[in-house]
């Protein structure tokens, strides 16, 4: 093949469509219970998520809810994913196995934001929130009517279990209860309903009895079938975390912050300097991004080391 102006177009332009078939065909699932926010620059500061006291009777003047100041100012990341290809290659009409790294480089750039979520999860029992604590933790700051600072918590330590309804009540029901018990600053309920249970492989078994069966394991009548989806998450590192999440809000648990969308860029040109040094044409996947934290008390997290 002879490497001109045309050629490189087209093998560009074939890379592209097979980087681009890969990234389509990638569904991912961080959507179920994480946010896009956008971010227009370096870093992203989380202090709107202070200050969530909701809708009060009006009487007199309106009330205004300052933002309360923090240190939660998240930084966004790059990532790349890129691939070369060797001149000779292009001579020699060598390119089969290109397309095969192209698709794979698709794939890499559909699944970072999976990634980023993962890593989210996988650190939210020593990664800091917006109000300085864990984003799992016992002691989360909320004022209560009064306006007196209490400790809430939205970590657990019980393994997750289908054995019996005292079992599964001290887990699972333990952590619905929590949930539905959270009030916003100034002491009103916060009216939460949990709706997904998210486990690592090692849980699955246990959560869909929990979920799906009529009976738990010892036969009694399960108290719990169909309270919450099922997400089994395989990139959950931890064999015993379990996480029970609030998803149907504009709100949810984690935030994916959107600096630049995975993109295909190339360095294609035949006068560009890492082919006249190195005779390699590049083609890569770019972003900008990084993963946070929303609400805590959108989501319940247990160890589940007992």
């Amino acid at each position: 093949m002879i490497v001109n102006k045309e050629s490189l177009d087209g093998l560009s332009r074939n890379i592209k469509a097979t980087f681009q078939k890969a990234f389509d065909a990638v569904t991912g699932g961080w959507q179920d219970t994480t946010m896009i926010v956008p971010s227009t620059g370096s870093e992203n500061d989380y202090k709107w998520l202070t200050g969530w006291k909701g809708m009060k009777k009006w009487i007199g003047d309106k009330v205004i809810n300052a933002l309360k100041a923090n240190n939660y100012v998240v930084a966004n990341e790059d990532f790349e994913d890129t691939i070369e290809v060797d001149r000779n290659d292009i001579e020699d009409g060598n390119l089969g196995g290109y397309s095969i790294q192209a698709a794979a480089s698709g794939e890499s750039g559909a699944e970072l934001y999976d990634e980023l979520d993962a890593d989210a999860k996988n650190g939210a029992f020593t990664n800091k929130c917006y109000d300085g604590q864990f984003y799992y933790d016992t002691d989360h700051p909320v004022e209560d009517a009064n306006g007196d600072v209490q400790s809430v918590s939205n970590k657990g330590t019980a393994a997750l279990s289908s054995a019996t309804v005292a079992a599964a009540r001290a887990s699972y029901g333990a952590a619905r209860t929590a949930i539905m018990k959270f009030t916003r600053d100034g002491g009103k309920p916060l009216g939460l309903m949990p709706d997904t249970l998210e486990v690592g492989p090692a849980l699955e078994d246990v959560a869909r009895v929990l979920l799906e069966n009529d009976e738990l394991d010892d036969g009694t009548k399960n108290p719990y079938k169909g309270t919450a989806k099922l997400k089994v998450n395989t990139r959950i590192t931890s064999d015993t975390q379990w996480m029970l999440h609030v998803t149907k809000r504009q709100m949810k648990p984690f935030i994916i912050q959107e600096r630049k969308k995975p993109v295909f860029v190339a360095m294609d040109s035949a006068d560009s300097p890492n082919v006249f040094l190195n005779r390699k044409f590049l083609y890569s996947v770019e972003a900008r991004a990084a993963s946070a934290y929303g609400l805590w008390q959108l989501s319940y997290g247990s160890t589940g080391a007992g």
